[in-house]
């Protein structure tokens, strides 16, 4: 069995690799905390596990140079577990965007397990961009150009008693990938969710996933903003992340553990959502010194 430290130890050496390859500033905007943060973690391993690695890299697409953005997100185990990936652009129509990830998703799980992939799904990436981009242009040149009209995000904070089953979680980001949704599923007990994007496809998120017999469940909050242009600029979240924390005890892979909500309060007050706290547990959180 394949241990978090060597998964990461091998994610420290693809992003040394990526970074020779993209020496340019802006090409990847990785947090320069985040290879130090791991780094700590593998001097003394006994430690709270860092934050996922995450990362976007510009690619540039065609003789154009059109920029199409790959984020990348590293589950701690991969790359024994895929990576989530996501292309966007901002040549891209939505459904061309959903298209092209839909390829991009195919490609990397046909790649064998426990190979680092990251650089293999930029140059998919360059080399597979193109036929979507010239759809995108000549579409937007046979149709003429109306005003902008303004977008409103559509935040949901949903609750859970507790989420563990595996076919479940692989739902729930199956379901706000294809629905083009970023957030977060906060796994154990209890179990959280947020989804962000736009409100036909909120809702029909959470239709598709409550359905048929999820009991334990509830959305808690609604968060309505109105963006000047496009919603992913006032997005919290970059992606669907897989949140998980460590456990208060020693209870393992057992169905009864609580996951540390003070780790969580953390995480929410670095996306400006502190206050969410409150209306999902009813108290006030509060970080030790």
């Amino acid at each position: 069995a394949v241990t978090v430290q060597e998964c990461l130890e091998l994610q420290l050496l693809e992003v040394e690799m990526l970074l020779s390859m993209f020496p340019k500033k802006g090409e990847i905007n990785l947090d320069e905390d985040a290879v130090p943060c791991v780094q700590r973690y593998l001097r003394n391993t006994g430690g709270v596990l860092p934050p996922q690695l995450q990362y976007s890299i510009a690619v540039d697409v065609g003789e154009a140079k059109v920029k199409v953005e790959l984020q990348v997100q590293l589950p701690h185990l991969y790359p024994h577990v895929a990576p989530q990936l996501f292309a966007r652009s901002n040549a891209l129509h939505r459904q061309q965007q959903l298209q092209l990830n839909a390829g991009l998703t195919s490609y990397i799980s046909s790649l064998d397990s426990g190979e680092l992939c990251v650089g293999e799904a930029v140059q998919w990436v360059k080399d597979n961009s193109l036929p979507y981009l010239e759809n995108s242009k000549s579409s937007s040149e046979s149709v003429p150009e109306e005003p902008a009209a303004k977008e409103t995000l559509h935040r949901m904070w949903i609750y859970s008693h507790h989420i563990y089953r595996q076919e479940l979680r692989k739902k729930i980001f199956d379901c706000a990938r294809k629905l083009n949704l970023t957030g977060f599923c906060l796994t154990g007990k209890p179990g959280v969710i947020c989804v962000e994007g736009l409100q036909k496809y909120c809702e029909e998120f959470w239709r598709d996933i409550r359905y048929p017999n999820w009991k334990h469940i509830s959305c808690k909050h609604v968060e309505n903003i109105e963006a000047e242009g496009s919603i992913d600029n006032i997005r919290l979240f970059h992606t669907f992340e897989d949140l998980q924390f460590e456990a208060h005890g020693d209870y393992g892979l057992r169905n009864d553990y609580h996951m540390d909500l003070g780790q969580f309060l953390e995480f929410l007050k670095q996306h400006q959502s502190g206050h969410i706290f409150q209306i999902l547990f009813g108290v006030e959180g509060k970080l030790a010194d």
